[in-house]
């Protein structure tokens, strides 16, 4: 299920976890991770701004894929799906909100950090899931302890990542795709610091993809 958005969340390598309190930063800000490499980016329901700040990202940057974080119920899943986001991300696993998703063929990346959770989750046929918070759910060895039972599952890795440790992350076989924000952190965003943002994009995309390469 969902098998070419699995395929752009690898390319991707990296998928940018922001909350935008001002809408207007989210198109240059797209535009800044854009240029650094970084196709995708992951807008939190946790501000205001979210609705209108995706829809200004699918409406102006297209090449960009737009997806909303923090969705916690089906009644979000809709709104942000409506104003334009292309798949949708969970920090849990709802029911209700997976139930929406594959209803309306929207990819869903819930999140998980036990075997339970990775148990009920792919009783609905999904097998890449949100490992969050990472670091403090035992980090890349727990990764590799859940790899045992579950060879199936890839997880999109969330929480306490940053450039000294996202080689540790990217050398691990299950990990599709890292999320984090140390790329665009807000002050970036609220300074309008777009080339900084750039850098650290390019720095960070570069680091993962050579790490993946050193350990096919």
């Amino acid at each position: 299920m969902f098998e070419s958005f699995y395929e752009k969340l690898e390319d991707a390598a990296i998928v940018p976890v922001v909350a935008l309190n001002d809408a207007k930063k989210a198109v240059p800000l797209a535009r800044a991770l854009y240029k650094g490499g970084i196709p995708a980016i992951e807008v939190t329901f946790r501000t205001d701004a979210a609705e209108e700040a995706i829809k200004l990202i699918s409406e102006e940057c297209p090449e960009m894929f737009v997806g909303a974080g923090t969705v916690i119920n089906a009644e979000q899943a809709e709104t942000a799906v409506k104003a334009g986001a292309k798949f949708l991300v969970s920090p849990g696993y709802v029911e209700e909100v997976a139930d929406w998703a594959i209803s309306h063929k929207i990819p869903f990346v819930p999140g998980v950090c036990t075997p339970t959770d990775i148990m009920n989750v792919l009783l609905k046929g999904l097998d890449v899931m949100k490992f969050f918070p990472a670091e403090a759910s035992g980090g890349t060895g727990m990764l590799k302890n859940l790899g045992g039972p579950f060879p199936q599952v890839k997880f999109m890795v969330t929480g306490g990542i940053n450039l000294s440790n996202v080689e540790e992350y990217a050398a691990t076989k299950s990990v599709i795709a890292i999320g984090g924000s140390w790329v665009s952190k807000s002050s970036y965003i609220e300074n309008g610091e777009w080339d900084t943002v750039t850098k650290l994009s390019h720095e960070a995309v570069t680091k993962i993809k050579e790490t993946r390469l050193a350990n096919k």
